[in-house]
């Protein structure tokens, strides 16, 4: 099924981008990594927007970071869909709740989640692991 699909009962917008970006190669600041805007509504709106509340296609919205971060997760060939965990968002941090099979599933979710634009922190106080 996917994240997305699972926890917000979407299915990838054609055009969305969970504006993941390396922060090993973070030379760049964080709004150049959202697409250039043309000047659409929707495009204009993502400049004025913070980006936790940026959704999947640049609009505002409350949970956009959470969003972006079950599409980053859906994206990541290593990471399959635990049924146990959900995606939530206080802010810019992540929140995970819930119950992985192992240490290294969450360890990849973490580390995956912190490279979504907007995410400044990942709670993760809530998982159970086993």
């Amino acid at each position: 099924m996917g994240w997305l699909k699972r926890i917000f009962g979407q299915d990838k917008p054609a055009k969305a981008q969970s504006h993941r970006s390396s922060k090993a190669t973070t030379t760049q600041s964080k709004s150049a990594s959202r697409p250039a805007s043309t000047g659409t509504p929707t495009e204009t709106t993502a400049k004025t927007v913070p980006p936790e509340r940026v959704g999947l296609n640049g609009e505002y919205d409350e949970s956009g970071l959470a969003k972006r971060v079950a599409l980053a997760f859906d994206e990541e060939p290593q990471l399959t869909d635990i049924d146990t965990l959900w995606i939530a968002q206080t802010s810019t941090t992540v929140v995970l709740k819930g119950k992985v099979p192992s240490q290294n599933d969450l360890k990849k979710m973490v580390e995956v989640a912190r490279e979504v634009d907007g995410a400044t922190q990942v709670d993760t106080k809530q998982v159970e692991v086993g």
